[in-house]
C-alpha cells in the first residue's frame, strides 16, 4: 500500500510541518516586496496559481529546483536557497507514519507483504494518482499533488539505497484487480518488472489459488536498521503501529519468512508478470 500517505484508502491528511509554513512565509514575503501576484509568479517560475498557493500556505513541498528558479525572480538575495535547506521532505505523510519513514532512509533491510494494494515504493504516477482519486472523502488537486510528491520521494530510495535489500510479497490478484484500467495496469506490471530487475530488489507473487497462507492477519512491513535492530509496522484505517517489542517482530519475521516459501519463486514471479502483462 501507500503507507501513511493519505489518498490510498488508509486516510490521514498530510500536515503542514512549521519548516514548511516558515519557507512559505518567506516566499510569500518575498513575492509581496517584488509587486508580483500569485498567478504573476506562477507564470515566471513554471507553476500554477493554486500550486504557489500551496507552497506558500505550507501545504506542498517545493519541487527542488523551485528555490533556483525563484531566486531571481525575487530579487536573488539567497533567502530561499538557505530557507530550503531547513525543510523537513516529509509532506504527503500521515503523522503516525513519519517515524517509520525517517527508519526506512537508513535500513538495510525493507520487508513488505501486502494484500490490499500494489506498496507505495512500487506504485507508478497513474497508479497512485489513481487510489488518490477514488479517495473518500474526496481529495483537493492540491493534496492530490502533495501526496504524489510524497511518494515520489519515498520511491527514490529503491535507487538511492543499492545496498539495502527490499523484499516484497505480493498478492496476484492486486494486479488482476487492474486498477486505474488496463493501460495502468500493464504500465504498472511493466514497472514492477523493471524494478525486480534491480540487484538489491526482490519481489515474489503470492499466487491466487493458495490452500495454505500465513499472510492471512493482513499487511505488514519489517525493517532493519544499520545497528541490527529490528521494527515493524502495520496499518490500518485512520491509524498505524511501529512497533519495536522483539518478541512481537520475531512473530511477524517469522511470518512473513513462511510467506515468501508459500509464494512463487523469483523466477516465476517473473514469468507470471510478463504473462499477466501479455494477456492484457
Amino acid at each position: 500500500m501507500g503507507y501513511g500517505v493519505s489518498g490510498t484508502g488508509q486516510g490521514g491528511e498530510p500536515e503542514s510541518s512549521d519548516s514548511l509554513r516558515t519557507f512559505g512565509a518567506v516566499v510569500q514575503a518575498l513575492r509581496e516586496h517584488a509587486g508580483l501576484s500569485r498567478e504573476e509568479f506562477g507564470d515566471l517560475v513554471g507553476l500554477s496559481k493554486h500550486m504557489v498557493a500551496s507552497v506558500e500556505l505550507g501545504r506542498r513541498m517545493p519541487d527542488p529546483t523551485f528555490p533556483e528558479r525563484s531566486e531571481p525572480v525575487l530579487g536573488n538575495t539567497g533567502a530561499l536557497q538557505k530557507a530550503a535547506k531547513h525543510l523537513a521532505r516529509q509532506p504527503g505523510l500521515a503523522a503516525w507514519f513519519r517515524r517509520w519513514a525517517r527508519l526506512e532512509k537508513t535500513a538495510i533491510t525493507l520487508c513488505t507483504y501486502e494484500c490490499r494494494l500494489i506498496p507505495g515504493l512500487l506504485q507508478t504516477e497513474a497508479y497512485a494518482r489513481q487510489l488518490f482519486v477514488d479517495e473518500w472523502p474526496p481529495l483537493t488537486d492540491e493534496q492530490i499533488e502533495a501526496q504524489w510528491q510524497a511518494r515520489a520521494e519515498r520511491q527514490r530510495l529503491l535507487r538511492e539505497l543499492p545496498n539495502t535489500a527490499f523484499g516484497f510479497v505480493l498478492e496476484e490478484h492486486l494486479f488482476r484487480r487492474c486498477t486505474g484500467g488496463v493501460d495502468v495496469t500493464r504500465e504498472l506490471i511493466e514497472h514492477v518488472l523493471e524494478m525486480s530487475a534491480l540487484r538489491n530488489v526482490e519481489i515474489q507473487i503470492m499466487p491466487l489459488v493458495r490452500e495454505s497462507h500465513a499472510g492471512l492477519h493482513g499487511p505488514m512491513q519489517l525493517l532493519e536498521t544499520p545497528e541490527n535492530k529490528w521494527f515493524a509496522y502495520i496499518e490500518g484505517p485512520e491509524c498505524g503501529q511501529l512497533i519495536s517489542d522483539s518478541k512481537v517482530v520475531s512473530v511477524l519475521q517469522r511470518r512473513y519468512a513462511r510467506m515468501r516459501v508459500q509464494a512463487l519463486s523469483l523466477e516465476d514471479s517473473v514469468s507470471l508478470l510478463q504473462r499477466m502483462r501479455g494477456s492484457l
